[in-house]
């Protein structure tokens, strides 16, 4: 199986509201199944297919998974910013694992329904969400993850990152090091250049990471950037 990055045709731009990253769309491809590769973001993902519309929170994922692909469906997601959560949704809770919000025209959230955004205008879409309170950010989050002082005991910052997040400080560390060493490897770096640069003990231990983060092993990622 492949990531999906290197099956898919997917579209992104910037998102212009400070709590998402990117806003993403892709259609089907002529495959049954992708790699779903760990993530330290949740999202939104909606769908089209055989002229209905769903949508999903994704939550957090700490291992890679297949994922099926349907027949002739349409995707488009809002990637949230790390530290973005909302107060009546346990984040721990979601991880791994999704929720559906919506088949049809309106999604149902904090107890009320809500347009169906599209990738053009996500933007007005989180708007709405955060003065209605449904969705916050806390900036305590990228400190902690850069190993910033912030003046909180430890306890007081990993309890405020898994609020937030659903993870804890060392598994988005753990992620965040497998995605930049598959950054380099797909980019044509060597296994043992990439072994230094993000900075693993040795080729082993990033093996490990890779196959459990990334679902492949970093010889297959040399292999298919070539």
């Amino acid at each position: 199986m492949r990531r999906a990055e290197q099956l898919f045709d997917i579209e992104t731009r910037e998102c212009g509201s400070p709590l998402a990253d990117r806003v993403w769309r892709a259609q089907s491809v002529p495959s049954n199944t992708f790699i779903s590769t760990a993530a330290t973001h949740w999202e939104i993902v909606i769908w089209r297919h055989a002229a209905a519309t769903y949508a999903t929170l994704r939550g957090p994922e700490t291992r890679a998974t297949a994922m099926p692909i349907p027949v002739d469906a349409e995707f488009v997601g809002v990637q949230f910013r790390l530290g973005v959560f909302m107060p009546g949704l346990c984040l721990a809770a979601l991880v791994d694992s999704g929720i559906s919000i919506g088949a049809g025209d309106t999604l149902q959230l904090g107890g009320s329904e809500w347009e169906v955004p599209s990738y053009d205008n996500v933007e007005v879409f989180l708007g709405r969400l955060a003065r209605a309170g449904l969705i916050r950010y806390d900036p305590l989050v990228a400190d902690v993850v850069a190993n910033q002082a912030t003046g909180l005991s430890r306890r007081s910052m990993e309890r405020r990152v898994r609020r937030a997040t659903g993870l804890t400080v060392g598994v988005i560390r753990q992620i965040e090091r497998a995605h930049d060493a598959t950054r380099r490897l797909d980019a044509g770096s060597s296994i043992s250049d990439a072994v230094a640069d993000a900075g693993y003990a040795d080729q082993a231990h990033l093996t490990r990471s890779l196959k459990r983060f990334m679902g492949q092993t970093p010889g297959r990622m040399v292999q298919e950037a070539r």
